[in-house]
């Protein structure tokens, strides 16, 4: 039996979140959600394992660990990166090649900067950039 992944769990507790009334079999839940009702049993068997058995399972007593679950994994999941943080083909476009960047970001008046400091960005267009490179030398 495999984990339930976030979206699914939260998908699952929204829609039992809006059927009316105190008792929610699996029959009523796969008709809210579009999914047949072993399908609907087999996710709930994660949290018990008796709702396969029994079609008449009241799905509500599995509200609350439901909550537990999406909350313990909300708190492990990773951050979600910025879409500021991506690099896209029109910025690597500025630059031709891997000496072009040095040039461009790493030099003044010609001369090497010594000190200069590669930022979190700059790490990430290079590696694209020496990822492109490697590309192209297995071509040929």
């Amino acid at each position: 039996m495999k984990n339930p992944s976030l979206s699914q769990a939260r998908k699952y507790l929204s829609a039992l979140k809006k059927c009316k009334g105190n008792y929610v079999t699996a029959d009523k839940l796969s008709e809210l959600l579009g999914y047949y009702p072993e399908v609907v049993s087999e996710f709930f068997s994660y949290f018990e394992p008796m709702v396969t058995m029994d079609y008449e399972y009241n799905l509500r007593d599995l509200e609350k660990p439901l909550e537990d679950y999406i909350e313990e994994l909300s708190l492990n999941s990773k951050p979600i990166i910025n879409k500021e943080d991506v690099v896209t083909k029109k910025e690597l476009s500025q630059y031709e090649s891997i000496n072009d960047f040095i040039f461009k970001n790493m030099t003044s008046n010609g001369m090497f900067i010594k000190n200069y400091e590669l930022s979190d960005y700059d790490l990430r267009v290079l590696k694209k950039l020496i990822n492109a490179e490697q590309a192209e030398r297995k071509k040929k």
